[in-house]
């Protein structure tokens, strides 16, 4: 990423990355499907439920590997193989904590959780299920996200791809076995996703192993090293709390729609699992913002990190909305593959001519917020967010929602909360990132200041 012609090496890595996810999501729309045309309606909204209380958990650890991304990408562009080591073992040490921590967190208080969320009793104990097997393989899933993060870093995003491949035919695959033939329901879905992620992990893993790169994993010895955890928790926690209090917003807005029952709840599952294509795909402009912009601050080159963001901007806006108009223009087709109840099609409609209009803005301030951080800035893009998306939604919820409960006010707090926040983010972006420069100029003449120090005889001296 810094080196060469920009946009060919943003569009070779921006392209297996939108593969990857529109992948991911198709394997993720087959359970979905699988489970709404196979065992019912109220599999689907059990299923769908738990997206909201799946990605609280997630998106903490998940933070951490932003963390991760940007220190594996600034040393890989520094050229620097001890500290490029060291953060690599680490983020291995803390995937497998932080995973069985929060796997078996999750396994305790689901259903306590999903309770507070008001989840209907005719859905409960089928979400209850899902979500406590699903717990059950979160150590591998944070481990396969973690592994598949470092290598995006110096990258390589085409072998995640491969991976992610292989794992989501199986899942497939094992869907319709434990649904159809086995009529395992809802549980048949949860165990082939633990099972297909157990497999693209085990792949990514020995990836890394046999790299012959400077960005390997040696296990022999695996050492935890605290400077670079202290920098991946700098980094990443902020991005790990953004994520968790931005998922408790959406789980506030989900407890919202459970209020219109189970029927509301299914359409909004198939809805939400027809944006997040949009979201992947707008994501892997993210992505490539990231790298570009994280490697190329470790290489000092600074006109190529604003190359890289307009580029990206731009990208996300053509794909954003391209797709965003076709969902909008084929949304009852698209959601009538989830389910055929017309209560269900209906309420998902709502939800996608809403927030499919302007998606681009949601693409926007993600990848702003990761470019902040990419730039060094690691706070306030996370109390941008909060603000503008969690603190907004929030209060939206309990003063003009609950004064006004249609479900046309509640899904109008998505595009204008991304309005408030995208704006925000680029005041900012604009003002700091001449800041971020000289920042990162001071601290390599103090970087080299230090290894010269090192390097000193002091007996010749």
């Amino acid at each position: 990423m810094s080196e060469g012609k920009l946009f060919g090496k943003l569009v070779s890595f921006a392209i297996p990355l939108l593969l990857s996810g529109l992948l991911q999501l198709a394997f993720n729309a087959a359970d979905l499907i699988v489970v709404g045309r196979f065992a019912g309606e109220l599999s689907l909204a059990a299923v769908g439920s738990n997206g909201a209380l799946v990605a609280l958990i997630l998106n903490v650890l998940m933070g951490l590997g932003t963390g991760t991304n940007i220190l594996v990408s600034r040393y890989f562009g520094a050229k620097n193989e001890k500290a490029l080591l060291d953060a690599v073992q680490t983020t291995v040490i803390v995937a497998i904590i932080g995973g069985v921590i929060f796997g078996i967190a999750g396994i305790l208080i689901s259903g306590l959780l999903l309770q507070a969320m008001g989840t209907p009793e005719t859905v409960l104990p089928l979400a209850k299920l899902y979500l406590r097997i699903y717990f059950c393989g979160l150590p591998i899933m944070i481990l396969y996200n973690f592994s598949s993060a470092v290598l995006r870093a110096v990258g390589d995003s085409r072998r995640p791809l491969y991976f992610l491949s292989i794992a989501g035919v199986l899942n497939v695959g094992m869907n319709l076995i434990f649904v159809i033939v086995f009529h395992m329901g809802v549980a048949g879905v949860a165990i082939a996703t633990v099972m297909s992620q157990c497999v693209s992990c085990v792949l990514t893993l020995r990836c890394l192993i046999k790299s012959k790169t400077i960005c390997r994993l040696v296990l022999r010895p695996l050492r935890f090293s605290w400077t670079a955890f202290k920098e991946i928790i700098r980094i990443g926690l902020p991005a790990g709390i953004q994520g968790s209090l931005f998922s408790i917003s959406n789980v506030l807005i989900q407890s919202s729609i459970n209020y219109f029952g189970d029927m509301t709840m299914a359409g909004n599952a198939a809805a939400a699992n027809i944006e997040a294509f949009l979201f992947v795909s707008m994501d892997a402009m993210n992505q490539s913002a990231v790298a570009s912009v994280s490697q190329n601050m470790g290489a000092r080159k600074y006109p190529r990190t604003r190359s890289a963001v307009r580029t990206c901007l731009l990208m996300e806006f053509i794909v954003a909305t391209v797709l965003g108009g076709i969902t909008v223009l084929f949304r009852r087709q698209l959601v009538s593959i989830y389910t055929s109840e017309e209560a269900a099609i209906a309420a998902g409609c709502i939800r996608i001519i809403i927030l499919g209009v302007a998606y681009f803005t949601n693409g926007m301030q993600h990848m702003m917020t990761g470019v902040m951080r990419g730039l060094g800035y690691s706070i306030l893009p996370t109390c941008i967010t909060l603000a503008g998306i969690c603190g907004f939604r929030v209060v939206y919820i309990y003063t003009y929602f609950a004064a006004h409960k249609t479900l046309e006010v509640l899904y109008a707090s998505y595009p204008i909360s991304w309005v408030l926040t995208i704006a925000a983010q680029l005041i900012c972006y604009f003002s700091l990132r001449n800041r971020a420069y000289k920042r990162n100029e001071e601290k390599f003449v103090k970087r080299l200041a230090e290894q010269s120090a090192e390097n000193t005889d002091p007996i010749g001296a």
